[in-house]
């Protein structure tokens, strides 16, 4: 009987694929932008929650009265530009319908710009998420920022048994986009070579800008184990990162690779 009845259909019992008009109608008809409705009552806006950190600007709550956070990129979201069930999206955001249902706020300006911090952001919104929590942030220019490459995930150290087949990964940013070669610690050659137990593949990913490379090793053997560089370069510099492979003989133990 009391307000809090009122507004139980409204926050445990909506079904999140319930359209607007049949929602409108359960509350009661007013729909609550206007504080009109049943649910939400008038609006006082002296009365209003006080919002802090809100990354993604304000929007309106679900009675239009009262400013409530906006949602980040990636976060579900009601589609319009009613707050019903997942809130809406922040400032150069649309709801994005996803098709099993629901939507997903996505940045409208997808071009990546480069800040005065010398860091690259891959679209506007993550440039605005960042400019909120420091205030002196300023674009320097559209696209990344042009940097030596960085190592995102460099290759892991790894014990395996002979015979067994091995992965080494390294995955680079850089701008302009780097050239990735792998190297064997002893030996002057940029691997595979002429080993046709070895095979070095890259393609672009996962993320823009960013290279993946990866060395597999097919039946490796005692004679493989050592040092295995990833060494990524472009024409502002270069980097490098390694890890140590172990092959184990008979009666040989792990620990042996990995001594200080």
């Amino acid at each position: 009987g009391g307000p809090l009845s009122i507004l139980k259909p409204c926050f445990l019992y909506l079904d999140p694929f319930l359209d607007y008009d049949q929602l409108d109608e359960e509350l009661g008809g007013g729909g609550g932008r206007s504080g009109n409705g049943s649910a939400c009552g008038p609006c006082e806006p002296d009365l209003c929650p006080e919002t802090r950190g809100c990354r993604a600007g304000l929007v309106p709550d679900s009675c239009g009265c009262c400013k409530e956070c906006a949602n980040l990129e990636g976060q579900a979201c009601d589609p319009g530009d009613r707050s019903v069930y997942y809130g809406l999206c922040g400032t150069g955001m649309r709801c994005q319908k996803d098709p099993r249902g629901g939507g997903v706020c996505v940045c409208e300006e997808q071009e990546a710009v480069c800040g005065s911090d010398g860091g690259t952001y891959m679209n506007m919104c993550q440039f605005r998420e960042a400019a909120f929590s420091k205030p002196e942030l300023k674009i320097r220019g559209r696209g990344p920022c042009r940097t030596v490459p960085i190592i995102k995930v460099p290759p892991q150290s790894q014990v395996n048994g002979s015979g067994s087949s091995l992965v080494f990964l390294c995955e680079v940013f850089a701008f302009p986009m780097a050239l990735v070669e792998w190297r064997k610690e002893g030996r002057d050659v940029v691997l595979p070579g002429d080993d046709p137990h070895i095979s070095v593949q890259s393609r672009g990913g996962p993320l823009k800008f960013e290279l993946s490379s990866w060395l597999q090793i097919e039946g490796a053997g005692p004679e493989d184990s050592g040092t295995y560089q990833c060494i990524a370069r472009n024409n502002l510099g270069s980097v490098s990162a390694a890890a140590v492979l172990g092959v184990l003989g008979s009666g040989e133990k792990p620990e042996l690779y990995f001594r200080q």
